[in-house]
């Protein structure tokens, strides 16, 4: 996939953005695509009118429901490290404002996003349509049961935070696929790689983190 092409959508100044690339390669940021996506995709169209002054930081912004919009380097650091494997379909879980969605799908083949809270899928499939991105399919749902009519899928990373991993998700990998995830509670989570073989399952913990909790229901 390539960039998306801003022309004409407000253009947010360079030196903004510079900054913010820079902070990601002072972060371990290596992967080129990754950082050109994360330069090149406007993040401003994801946040309130009233925070888009702050839209470039490196920092999570609220956008409503009691979520968030990821910080940069969380959502460039997940996209780097499910990219080291085969990707090509997607799962996501939790939608949000659709932010880390545009980004898998500047560079994967398919995204299959899932999100509990109808009113926040709804902002994020207009922004798609704005930006004529036309790979990303939409489900609203309890995103703990993932989307097994869809899979399997090479990778599934999850946008909240469960106590354990669901299991139900896991399972819809495709062997060698990649599980991304926080996990753990209020005071203390991991982001959580799990990978799945024949054998099984294996999981790798990458460093602490703080996402929203992964919630069970749908709400309208």
């Amino acid at each position: 996939m390539t960039p998306l092409q801003l022309q004409g959508i407000g253009m947010t100044s360079q030196r903004t953005r510079d900054r913010l690339i820079n902070r990601l390669l002072e972060q371990g940021i290596k992967n080129k695509d990754v950082l050109e996506i994360m330069a090149n995709t406007p993040r401003h169209l994801f946040v309130d009118e009233a925070l888009s002054h702050r839209a470039y930081e490196d920092t999570a912004l609220p956008i409503g429901f009691g979520q968030t919009i990821s910080q940069p380097y969380i959502v460039a650091k997940m996209t780097e490290i499910l990219l080291k494997g085969e990707c090509k379909d997607v799962l996501e879980i939790g939608t949000g404002c659709g932010y880390q969605t545009l980004v898998l799908s500047q560079l994967v083949d398919r995204v299959y996003s899932v999100e509990r809270i109808a009113p926040l899928q709804e902002k994020a499939k207009e922004k798609m349509a704005l930006l004529r991105v036309n790979n990303v399919r939409f489900k609203h749902a309890d995103g703990n049961w993932g989307w097994p009519e869809e899979g399997p899928f090479d990778a599934i990373l999850s946008c909240a935070a469960p106590e354990t991993i669901p299991m139900e998700l896991a399972k819809q990998l495709k062997i060698g696929g990649r599980l991304l995830m926080p996990v753990g509670d209020d005071e203390k989570q991991q982001l959580t790689l799990v990978t799945r073989s024949e054998d099984g399952f294996t999981k790798q913990y990458i460093e602490a983190v703080k996402f929203v909790p992964m919630l069970s229901g749908t709400q309208k």
